[in-house]
Order: structure tokens, then sequence, then C-alpha cells
């Protein structure tokens, strides 16, 4: 959702709907306001202006880190940084502040995972699907939660389309390679939209290895020292998605909906995860819908809603034995999400001309565990309020005033351990719990305008925050974290009292930005280790060696700090202009009698020099970070390092290609070129993690439809025009033709579907869970198909582009067996041979998909195009388990479930014109349902237990024909 900045009513939206703002990496911070817009800078590729650093751009994307996570984005900002066992599960810590305290949202809606009860749970969201990435504080923050101190990170892509692009079509390819950990990244995103309707698609995937580090991991390393090999063990990862959306656009307004999916397989750093082989393998589903109507009305400027579904799951799963794999824990975070606001027209006052935003705010999640997971499942319920005040009192004045008040129910199991974490009892005693709570946040801010393009600011707030399920009922290990963690039922409201000074200067040869900030908090609720170890029960702790136990609390902190960042261009050099720039931050975390809050980042401090001209852009920086000795007890003290990072950057623009408006953009990041040792301060086992050494990135950026070159100020990908710059508009009228792509088609297709099922089986003790037997079982087996599609197809000088919907029935099942010998899973029954026997069954009988496409005219009657988008299927498995009870009895256990399942698809195919508006095409496409798991209950008085994690998918090619309704027409843009 895009930050709104309260301000008069307008005679139309000024705003314009489009993608994110590309440019040149931004070395500013954010004010705790937004400002009013500064004049322009000169236009060039690489300068845009100069954004405050709470905005990430796509450029800084496309160029940061190689490492693919979500938090890797934050890793060198002032005033942030990531934490994260693994790269791909990295989350972003705002001014030391993490989880609970750091919303993070995509498009309005929360992200939904579990990437706030560990290091080593990922974000569900993937760098190359973001458009632009804004962090928001002060008043502007009580509009999404009680995150006003940390910050609301909220992510933004065009998935549901506010505005159609420019020509009818655009598209974008984001691919790179990476040496530091042989991988790659690619992605590829799609609008397109005439009149009344836009429509997105992106599809996107990225595999790496384990990362290259430059010394041996283990501080401590256990006896005998495992092997190194110049690499950070069990560091690899893979990823993979993709989303659909699209909107209805109307005068003054639109409404849109997407469905996405996100798929990550992810293995964790650290001594005992590396030894188990310990991976995550992560799922999740959204669909979200937004809209907005700004009506022709004295009173009401606008009526926004935000409303979302999403159900997230993944596995924690080892080594299990010889060949096979088991499953330790699951997560899974169900999520209900919707708000509501409505924006008044700016009136007169006696003070000035005032503009209010008054909102609500209700979400409901189911957060659902088994095995070693950290918590029983536990329900949340938030209903919300709030509003946002605006007074323009001069032209160069304003002030806001924001209030919030939640209403905060948690329902959920309590456990009560001795006062010292320590066993006796060797089980601590357990209630169920329904805790209640009411924080109510207000902040204030004024934000002046000064000569030359000065802007100072100044944020005074209180803000209260309810504690979250994990804090108040955590009561046990995380396999993957390798943590013990025990809540605090007793934990209250959290209140931060926080004062906060800005100043920046966003034109001119000369930009800086800068923050200083004091917060006081009553209550500041932290984790802490208590320097126990565990194993996966509490009646080890105190004698483990893997689990580092934490444990909830609450007391009083202060923290202050600040945040600096500046860009001088100096001056005219052959071509182009040389500049230097620089940064710092410093977080300083404390309780009242002085001792340190944990796990607080260090103070950095940098710069570098640039050269940059309309084509190329090259910049070398060098980053120290100090050495971070204020730690808490039981932490651990990490050393300085020195970060060289070095950029070189090319950006070709053609206007008029035969393919129409090009932009390609190729470039080399050098990182870590020092090969330095790093660890980060914010880690758990930060002593058995590296950071990546010396590594490259190359990467490649084409975009199709572009009017101008990205970067330059006023301009992006994509942007929507239209008459009088309208925030919303009907794209231009078609022009009759004889022939043409565009417009309505139906039709039918006949196929072959190869489908693939991998199966995990474990055959384990029901009583402790512990591995008897296992194995890793494939089914493939082929089936005929037959189905129809639909679409609309828009059309861009050669490229064509479109979204389609298609219902497919097939017949794709299979069928697998394995068995676990008597002397493995019966050994007591012997001399009776008692072996286990499980069959599985799978079928997927149908599957519909939305998908977008987009192609090029070969020739005018021959269409190469890609599609990719998510299907939906019904997948029904039958798991059956022969065996022995105690007394030697034959027994069955038996599970039949329908499980609805979102996927991803990718594909490709040719489609040419047969005869007047009849056309025909081949098409492949490959579709992944991620994993179905099934475990039937245990037999009575048996021994043995059963389960086992399928994974469906298939590829399948087809043959159709389509009818094209109409004469077509021709898209003309003006």
């Amino acid at each position: 959702m895009p930050q709104v900045t309260v301000e008069g009513r307008q005679p139309k939206p000024a705003r314009r709907a489009g993608r994110s703002e590309p440019g040149r990496p931004s070395r500013a911070i954010a004010a705790p306001l937004p400002g009013p817009a500064p004049a322009a800078a000169p236009a060039s590729p690489f300068n845009p202006p100069f954004a405050p650093l709470s905005t990430i751009g796509s450029n800084q994307i496309q160029t940061g880190s190689s490492n693919g996570g979500f938090g890797s984005l934050f890793s060198n900002m002032p005033g942030a940084t990531s934490a994260g066992l693994a790269t791909e599960s990295s989350r972003p810590i705002l001014r030391g502040l993490s989880d609970a305290k750091v919303r993070i949202q995509e498009n309005g809606v929360g992200a939904v995972d579990v990437s706030d009860i560990a290091q080593d749970h990922a974000v569900p969201i993937d760098p190359l699907a973001i458009q632009k990435v804004d962090v928001v504080r002060g008043p502007g923050a009580l509009r999404f939660g009680s995150q006003a101190v940390g910050g609301v990170v909220d992510v933004n892509n065009n998935r549901i389309p506010t505005a159609a692009p420019v020509g009818g079509v655009a598209a974008e390819l984001r691919s790179g390679v990476t040496s530091v950990n042989k991988g790659w990244e690619s992605g590829l995103l799609l609008d397109a939209g005439g009149r009344n309707a836009a429509v997105h698609a992106d599809i996107y995937g990225r595999s790496s290895s384990d990362y290259s580090i430059p010394s041996y991991p283990y501080l401590v390393p256990p006896n005998p020292a495992p092997v190194g090999n110049g690499r950070q063990p069990n560091s690899a990862s893979q990823s993979a998605g993709a989303a659909v959306g699209g909107s209805y656009l109307f005068d003054g307004g639109y409404a849109g909906i997407a469905v996405s999916r996100f798929t990550s397989d992810y293995f964790v750093p650290g001594i005992a995860t590396a030894a188990a082989r310990q991976h995550n393998d992560l799922e999740q589903t959204k669909i979200t819908s937004k809209g907005e109507y700004r009506p022709d009305a004295a009173a009401l400027a606008a009526v926004r809603y935000w409303t979302g579904y999403s159900e997230y799951r993944h596995d924690e799963t080892v080594l299990a034995g010889p060949g096979y794999e088991g499953i330790t824990a699951t997560f899974k975070n169900t999520q209900t999400e919707g708000k509501i606001e409505l924006e008044s027209a700016a009136f007169a006052t006696p003070i000035g001309a005032l503009t209010s935003i008054i909102g609500a705010q209700g979400a409901y999640q189911q957060l659902d565990t088994a095995g070693q997971a950290i918590l029983l499942p536990a329900k949340t319920t938030t209903a919300a309020a709030y509003f946002l005040n605006e007074v323009r009192h001069t032209e160069t004045l304003r002030t806001q005033l924001a209030g919030r008040i939640e209403g905060v129910d948690i329902a959920g199991t309590a456990f009560t351990f001795p006062p010292n974490f320590l066993p006796p009892p060797n089980e601590p005693g357990r209630a169920a719990a329904k805790l209640d709570f009411m924080p109510k946040s207000v902040s204030f801010g004024i934000i002046k305008d000064l000569p030359s393009y000065l802007v100072a600011s100044l944020t005074l707030q209180r803000i209260e925050r309810a504690p979250r399920a994990l804090e108040l009922f955590a009561q046990g290990p995380d396999g993957s974290e390798k943590t013990f963690k025990i809540g605090n039922p007793n934990l209250g409201i959290e209140t931060a009292q926080t004062a906060e000074i800005g100043l920046k200067r966003t034109a001119g040869d000369f930009r800086f930005a800068a923050n200083a900030y004091y917060t006081s908090y009553d209550k500041f609720i932290f984790s802490r280790a208590t320097g126990i170890l565990c194993q996966e029960t509490f009646a080890t702790c105190g004698a483990g060696t893997d689990y580092i136990q934490v444990n909830y609390d609450q007391r009083d902190a202060t923290f202050r700090g600040g945040e600096l960042a500046w860009q001088w261009d100096v001056a005219p050099l052959a071509n182009g202009t040389f500049g230097v720039d620089g940064q710092f931050d410093v977080v300083r975390a404390t309780f009242t009698d002085g001792s340190n809050v944990p796990r607080i980042p260090p103070m950095r401090l940098g710069g570098g020099a640039y050269w940059r001209n309309d084509s190329w852009f090259a910049r070398v920086g060098l980053l120290h970070a100090f050495a971070q000795n204020d730690v808490s007890q039981f932490d651990t003290t990490t050393g300085g390092y020195d970060l060289l990072k070095v950029q070189l950057e090319n950006r070709q623009f053609w206007k008029d290609s035969p393919w129409g408006a090009v932009e390609v953009v190729t470039g080399l990041v050098g990182d870590n070129l020092l090969n330095a040792n790093i660890r980060n301060a914010v880690q758990f086992h930060k002593d058995e993690i590296l950071q990546p050494g010396r590594g490259f990135k190359l990467f490649l950026n084409v975009k199709y439809g572009v009017d101008r070159p990205s970067g330059a100020p006023g301009s992006s990908f994509g942007m929507a025009r239209g008459p009088g710059g309208s925030m919303y508009y009907k794209s231009p009228r078609m022009l009759d033709a004889a022939w043409n792509w565009a417009g309505i088609y139906a039709g039918g297709n006949v196929g072959y579907v190869g489908g693939r099922a991998v199966t995990s089986a474990v055959f384990s003790e029901d009583a402790t869970g512990l591995p008897f037997d296992g194995g890793r079982l494939f089914s493939t087996r082929g089936s005929a198909s037959i189905g129809g599609q639909a679409g609309y197809n828009w059309i861009s000088g050669r490229l064509v582009a479109g979204i389609e919907g298609d219902f497919e029935y097939r017949n794709q099942r299979g069928r697998s067996t394995t068995t676990c010998p008597g002397n493995v899973c019966n050994a007591a029954l012997a001399p009776l041979d008692a072996p286990v026997t499980a069959s599985l069954d799978y079928q997927l009988g149908w599957v519909a998909s939305v998908r977008g496409r987009v192609g090029a005219l070969v020739s005018p009657g021959l269409l190469a195009y890609v599609t990719a988008g998510v299907p939906f299927g019904k997948i029904t498995t039958s798991t059956s388990v022969t065996g022995f009870d105690n007394a030697g009895a034959a027994t069955t256990a038996a599970l039949n479930t329908d499980t609805y399942r979102f996927g991803w698809a990718v594909g490709g195919g040719l489609e040419t014109r047969l005869a007047g508006n009849w056309t025909g095409k081949l098409e492949y496409l490959h579709m992944d349902f991620g994993s179905v798991r099934s475990t039937p209950a245990t037999a009575a008085n048996t021994a043995v237990a059963f389960d086992s994690n399928t994974r469906v998918t298939s590829d399948g090619v087809r043959v159709g024909v389509n009818y094209k309704f109409g004469a077509g027409g021709a898209i003309i843009a003006d």
C-alpha cells in the first residue's frame, strides 16, 4: 500500500498509478514524516531525486545483495540490518528492533509467515517480484499497526494494477548469476490492459549452493571438528513462485484481486543443523484484494479497502536415516485480514486546512504447530480503529496527529516453568489461557520546509503494543533454529515513548538526510539467552549441548541512536559527474540498570566515490562495522570488519526499436572484495556462521514498454498515463483492423500429462518419534487430458500480452509402496516376522488455472509466447498401513484426504492463425502443487507410526484451437 500524504482535495486525483521508482540506490535516511516534493534534479537514469532511506527502489533491489533473502535488502542500510540463520530466512531489523516490533506487509496486507518466531523462518516475499519497499514510521505507521517505533516495512508490486500500462503492454525480465554461491536468479513480470481492465502476472525462481566463506566457520567446533571446504556447510537454497492479478478500472478508482504462490526450500547453517542436513520446506498461498474510489464529492476525497487471506506452512526436515528424510516440526499460519478507510476532503479551520483519514482494521490468525514446534496452536483476534489528521498551517508548515486503539484477544496454552528454568519437574505445568489487551497509541509530527530545499521534522509519540502468542506461550525446541524457547504468560503491554528529529535536503549538488531519536520503553519485551543448553525436551535442560535456552522477559529500556547519509556531486568529469557519498548509523540500547539489550547491531561508518552519466554508473564504496562489545550476558562479541563493494552498470534505451521502447541494463557488482570474516551480531549461533565471502554478481534487466529511460525524475517503468494525468484511466480506444491478435478468444485443447510424485516416507517409534526406517519413493504415470480455455489479448507493436483461464480434466494418479522389515520395526515380536507396509495413492483429477501470457509475433500470423500463473486443483490421497500390534495380531490403519491446492505454473508455446478467426496452438506447461502430507492415526496397541510427505508436479503438452471474437484492433497509445 502506498504511503499516503494527507493533503488538500485536488480537482482530480493528482497521483498517478504505476510501478515503483527505480533508480540509483539511495543513501539517505527517512525523516519521521513525509515532506513535500522538492524541485526535480537534472534528468538522468543514474540521478533520481535523492530519496530518503526509507525507500528502496527496483534498481537498488537488482544491484543489492546476491544472497536472495528478503532481509538482505536491508543489510547495509543506515539504521537497518537483517537477521536470519540462513540467507533465505533473513528478516529486516530496524534501529535494533526486530520480530514483532517490525510489521512486514505486501500491498497493504500482512506478509503472514512465522519469521517473527525464529531466525530460521523465512519471509515469503522474493526480491525479484518487488517494485519498491517503503519503511513507514511516525503518524503514518499507525494506519497499519502498532509498530510505529520499529517501523512498517511496506512492500509494493503491481499484482493488483491501479492502471493499464502505456501502449497496453509492459514486460520486464530480471536475471542474474552469482559467484559466491554458484547461484542464478530469474524473474519475468508482465502487465497488460485496455480501457476498463488491467492484468498482471509474474513468475520467478532462484537457486544456489553452499556459499563460499573466507575461513573456517566454527569458532568453537565440536570434537572431532567437521572438515572445512571453504564453504558454509548447509547454506544452499532454492525458491520459486508466481502470481496473477487483475483490476477493474473506472473513472476515479479501481478494484482488483490477486492470487500468489511462493515456495522455498532452504538449508539452515550451524554445527548441529549441518550434521542433520536440516532444511525448511516452505509454501504460501495468498489471495488479496484492494481498491480505491475518489468520488466527485465536496466532503469525501477517497474510500479505500484492503483484504487478504493467506495460508502459510513450512516443514522442518532432517536426514532421518540413510537415503530418507523425516519431518521434525511443522508450522502453519492461516490469517484473514481486512481494512477500510475514508479520507475527507480538506476544509478550512482557524489554524489551516484540515484533512482527515479514519479507518478500521481487523485480523484473525490461526497458528498451528506439530512436532518439535516452539509453541502449541494459538489463535489471535485483532480489531482496531485509527485516525490520521493533517493540518496545513502555511505553504511551508504542516502538522500531523494520528491515534490508534486495538482490541487483541490471544488464546493458547500457557506453561509454568521453574524460576531457574531447570528441571525438576521434567514437564512444566500447562493450562489453557485466554488473554485480552487493549493497546492505545498516539503520534504527533511537525514538518517544516526551509530554504535551500531543506526539510526539518519532529515526531513525538507514545506507542503501545500487545505481546504476541510466541512471547506468551513459547514452550519448547525449534529444531532448525536450535533454540529452546520459554514464553511468559504474565507479559503486559509494552509502551514506547519516542522523540525524533530529522533534517534532509533532497535536491541540489549536496544532498543529505539525518535522523536522531530517543525511545524510552516501559516493560520492553525481549528474548534473552539464559546460559542453559538443552536438547529436545525440558528434562534435558542443563545437560544438553545443541539448543540455546531462550526466555521472554519484560524490563524498562532505553534506545537512542541516529542515522546519516549524504551525496555530493563534486564536479563534472569527462561527459559525466563525479561525486562522493557517505553513511553512518548507531543504536545504543540498555536497560535501566545499565546492562545491554541483547543482539543489537554495531555502529557503522562508510563512504564511497561514484561517476555517472546517462549511460554509465560506477561506484566503489567501503563500509566499516565496528566491533560489537556491548553485549548481554551469555551473548558473544563480534569483531569489526571492512566491507568493500564495487559496482559497474550500463543502461541503454531505444525508444523506436523494432520491438518498441526497450531498455536494457547490464551490470557487475563485486561484494566483500576484501574477503573479510563477517559475523552477524544480531544472530543466534553467530559463532557458527560466517557471512558470504568475496563474490560477484552479473545481472541483466530488460524492460519493454517504457516511454522514457527509468530512473529519470518522475518516470517509472510501465507508468500509466492518460488524459489530464488522471490517476486511474481507461485505455485509448481500439481501431478496427482486418485481423490482429487483440481481443477475446475461447477454445478447447487435448493433450498428454506426465505426472510425478516424490514421497518422503518414514516409519518411526510411536512413543518417542525416533525413526526406524524410511525411503524416498517415486511415482510417474502419464494420462490424457482434455479441456477448454478463454482469454483476452492486448497488442503493442510486435508484442502480444494477455490473460488466460483454463479448465482441464486429467486422470493424473500414482501409487507407491514401502516396507519396513520386521526385524527393524517390530524386533520385539521375534521370531515372528512382522513387517510394516505402507501403500500410498494420489489422484489429481482436474486443474484450473489463471495465467498471464506474453509473446512476440514471429510473423503476422504466428505468435511465440511464454506463460506463467497460478493453477488450482484437488489432490486426493489414500494411505494404508498394514502391520502388527504388540500382541502379534494384524492391523490396518488408513487415511483418505481431499486437499484443494494452489500451485505455480510456467510454460510456453506457439499459436498460429489457421483461417478466419480460428487459431491453433501447441503448448507446454509445468505445474508444481507443492507437498501434501499424510499421517494416518496409529492403530491401537501398535509401536510403529507412519508419516509421508508427497510433492506433486506435472509436465504436459497439449494442442488446441481458439476462436477470436470480433475483428480485433490495434491499440493506439496517445
